[in-house]
């Protein structure tokens, strides 16, 4: 009998501060078992380097839709996976999505990703004033509209120093999570 295969999650990162605790979620969900692979922007890689996500998951992590032999990632990736996760998700990432906008990683694989057949979730992360903007919101509805699952932000201090809704999920909740999902595809 041939071995199940791991759960394949895709790990998508915008450029926000919160990205150190999206490498914690990485790096637990890789512990408990789950194949992960990362996409970032270009923002992304101004919090967290490549290395740091290729060494956390042992794959490369797809962040130049123009680099010379991947022009067909974000074809593959979003074939290969069973559950894309944007986490940190930013009002400009969300924005982006929401008006199909596909000229960075991200984009482009949420327009490849097959939407009737595997769950995109979006973990937003900003300041409260930017998360409580009806752009963002216009934003977050359509894309619920689009069948993506929005995990709700936490509330309280906020890397700009103020106080309020727009703290990233914390790692430790994402996880458990992402692996109630993937679960029935974990042996």
């Amino acid at each position: 009998m041939p071995a199940a295969r791991k759960p394949r999650l895709l790990f998508l990162l915008s450029g926000s501060i919160a990205c150190y605790k999206a490498c914690q979620a990485v790096s637990r969900l890789v512990q408990a078992g789950v194949e992960v692979r990362c996409a970032a922007t270009p923002a992304a890689l101004r919090f967290v380097g490549a290395t740091t996500l290729e060494g956390l998951t042992g794959s490369p992590v797809f962040h130049d839709v123009w680099a010379e032999g991947r022009a067909m990632d974000h074809i593959n990736l979003a074939r290969w996976a069973d559950l894309a996760i944007v986490c940190p998700a930013t009002a400009n990432t969300l924005n982006r999505l929401a008006a199909g906008l596909a000229d960075d990683p991200v984009g482009a694989l949420f327009l490849a990703w097959e939407m009737q057949t595997k769950p995109w979730w979006v973990a937003p992360a900003m300041n409260h004033a930017m998360l409580a903007h009806p752009a963002t919101q216009a934003s977050l509805a359509r894309l619920r509209t689009m069948g993506v699952r929005v995990l709700d932000a936490g509330a309280g201090a906020l890397a700009c120093g103020e106080t309020g809704e727009g703290r990233l999920i914390e790692s430790d909740d994402l996880v458990t999570t992402a692996l109630l999902e993937l679960g029935p595809k974990i042996a």
